[in-house]
């Protein structure tokens, strides 16, 4: 860990962050001091001796007011953090963007568009398993399966007369080319696997298997 960012409501110390405070004693690195919602403070007079007394609690390396639910001073946040990270080298090459395969990355466009289309009504259990990636020439094929727990979950993914399931391929679609660079030929299907996501040889099929097992 090397920077840790303390956040605070303005204008009030809990026990809770007294707790917290006590357990960053022993952090050798710097903590920066987030004092949230000074946008609610009417009378801002009262700001500056509570950043004061804040201030006084611990050698915080910087104390930041903000109102991050309408993003003002959230940048300047984010600055200062960076200026207490340290230095130290590439992990991956400066044009990788991204560790994850094509085939990972397509079946996340379709549950991206999913989650878009259905909103309140996505089955909790839903995830999308690509069965088939192949290049051919300047074409990419993709089978997409799209794995529910329930039947009725299977209606409200595939929507009235097909019109969800057709939208969600035709817009993962025109992503996975600008991602791909090349036409796609995308087929989708739901299918119901009752109980996957509590079944851990499903969940590994899938893709879900804790990465220091197997």
């Amino acid at each position: 860990m090397d920077v840790v960012v303390l956040l605070i409501e303005a204008l009030r110390w809990t026990g809770e962050d007294e707790n917290v405070l006590e357990r960053l004693a022993d952090f050798p690195g710097p903590v920066v001091l987030a004092v949230n919602k000074v946008d609610r403070i009417a009378d801002k007079s009262r700001l500056l001796p509570f950043l004061r007394e804040m201030a006084g609690k611990r050698d915080f390396a910087e104390v930041v007011p903000l109102a991050a639910l309408k993003g003002d001073n959230v940048a300047a946040l984010e600055r200062v953090i960076v200026r207490w990270l340290p230095v130290g080298e590439f992990l991956f090459p400066e044009d990788q963007i991204t560790t994850a395969s094509e085939r990972f990355l397509v079946a996340e466009l379709v549950r991206e568009k999913l989650t878009r289309l259905l909103r309140e009504e996505l089955p909790y259990a839903l995830t999308v398993e690509i069965e088939r990636f192949v290049e051919e020439g300047r074409l990419t094929r993709v089978n997409a399966v799209i794995w529910v727990e329930r039947e009725t979950q299977k209606g409200i993914v595939i929507g009235e007369g097909g019109a969800t399931l057709r939208e969600v391929g035709r817009q993962a679609r025109v992503d996975m080319e600008r991602l791909l660079g090349r036409k796609v030929f995308l087929e989708t299907w739901v299918k119901v696997r009752e109980g996957w996501s509590d079944d851990e040889r499903a969940l590994h099929s899938l893709g879900y298997a804790d990465p220091g097992t197997g």
